[in-house]
């Protein structure tokens, strides 16, 4: 299946596409006129790097679960590696959560004492 239909079939873009397979994600043939084609099991495996790209994971850290994107990762145990990655990973998000909550409560703490405690969401 050429590169267009793939993206329909998996609710992505083609530029996404190329983007996994410029990481080794996923690979194509070409065409003698340069078209990528790609095998009906990609499906699949895009299924499979969408959810883990949804579930927070980067694109370097979907690389450890390469050797099982043609299954259902979704349902398959998680490897000791696969584990241990996306705990780093949720590790890096809570970091991330926690010093966003930071600079809101201090930027609403600001926001309070210059307004005199009177704060008006902005519509």
């Amino acid at each position: 299946m050429r590169i267009g239909e793939l993206a329909r079939t998996t609710g992505t873009t083609p530029r996404a596409l190329r983007h996994y397979e410029q990481a080794g994600l996923i690979s194509s043939e070409r065409t003698p006129n340069g078209y990528r084609i790609y095998d009906e099991r990609t499906v699949g495996g895009v299924r499979n790097i969408r959810y883990l790209l949804a579930a927070g994971l980067t694109l370097d850290d979907v690389q450890v679960f390469l050797p099982c994107l043609d299954g259902d990762v979704a349902a398959a145990p998680p490897s000791e590696k696969g584990l241990r990655v996306a705990l780093e990973r949720l590790a890096v998000l809570n970091e991330r959560i926690a010093a966003q909550t930071e600079a809101r409560d201090r930027l609403e703490a600001a926001l309070r004492y210059k307004t005199g405690g009177r704060i008006r969401p902005v519509a």
